[in-house]
């Protein structure tokens, strides 16, 4: 039997510095609240969204551009730790790398403050640089912490070479350019979706209905994200739903990025959407139940164990 063959995907997106701040509770507008801690780890949707990938089995590249500071030298230096493919990350001279502030309360729930910093001079030229590694791709697969028009772009080079795109709708755009959301797979949790149809998403009944009008922006198919309620799916033919797994939830940072991550990895493999989303939900559920981003990243062996067990 042939030996089954590593998934390429490509992440084009964000590189930060997440610092990450633990407290009681978040603080409301006018408070101040006292802090437990302070750590910084690595983070970035994309970055996130590489690191899980790599650690579910695929062989990863990341697009996308850190400054010369300090930051910059440990981030790459975690993604290469990471197995992930560093060679089209762009140094900018004078520029500092993104950096988010993260507060996380005892519930789990979080907020957060990005500074794009070097993520927000990601080009076109580094995109055609990387043309070919594109072209090699089983997924692509996005998010919108880098320009919107450079999403659009990649979109376009990937589409013409018939590589599936996934985009990962965070943060919610407060408009969208042209042809953004012209993609093979949109997976927005029920706030992002909410911003982009301009209607509450509160409830799974609420996704099933507006999943038609969600498709009519452009993907093909589509995903939305309830949290503990589960998800609701669209694979081009029929809406489905399919249950969360039950876990003590720490820290939900990076929960949406191993759900997107898992989503890109099993259909690179050729599984069925709802595989692909169930797959998903076990990482997205792991990746919950433990501290910080790329750390609280789940293996493949440990969703796997999920899976069977649930």
């Amino acid at each position: 039997m042939a030996e089954k063959q590593q998934a390429k995907i490509t992440v084009v997106g964000s590189i930060n510095m997440d610092l990450m701040i633990r407290a009681s509770n978040l603080p409301l507008p006018g408070e101040t609240v006292i802090a437990d801690s302070k750590v910084e780890n690595p983070g970035g949707k994309g970055a996130n969204q590489a690191v899980a990938a790599a650690r579910m089995g695929a062989e990863v590249t990341m697009i996308g551009c850190v400054g010369d500071d300090s930051f910059a030298t440990q981030l790459l230096q975690n993604l290469a730790e990471e197995n992930v493919d560093t060679s089209r990350i762009i140094r900018r001279e004078n520029t500092a790398s993104g950096v988010a502030v993260v507060m996380v309360e005892e519930s789990g729930e979080n907020a957060i403050l990005v500074v794009p910093g070097a993520n927000a001079l990601v080009n076109q030229q580094e995109i055609e640089q990387a043309r070919e590694v594109i072209y090699g791709s089983d997924v692509l697969l996005m998010q919108l912490e880098v320009p919107q028009e450079i999403v659009a772009y990649t979109t376009q080079i990937a589409r013409d070479a018939g590589v599936p795109v996934i985009l990962d709708p965070a943060p919610a755009p407060l408009e969208c350019c042209a042809d953004l959301l012209n993609v093979d797979l949109i997976c927005p949790n029920q706030s992002e979706a909410a911003a982009l149809l301009g209607k509450p998403v509160e409830s799974m009944d609420d996704a099933v209905s507006l999943m038609k009008e969600l498709i009519q922006l452009g993907p093909k198919q589509a995903i939305i994200t309830m949290g503990e309620q589960g998800a609701v799916l669209f694979d081009g033919e029929t809406i489905q739903t399919v249950p969360s797994f039950a876990v003590e939830a720490i820290d939900s940072t990076a929960a949406g990025d191993a759900f997107a991550a898992g989503i890109a990895v099993r259909l690179a493999e050729h599984a069925s959407l709802i595989e692909a989303v169930q797959f998903a939900s076990a990482a997205g559920a792991l990746a919950a139940s433990g501290a910080g981003a790329q750390t609280a990243m789940p293996t493949r062996e440990q969703i796997e164990t999920l899976l069977k067990r649930q």
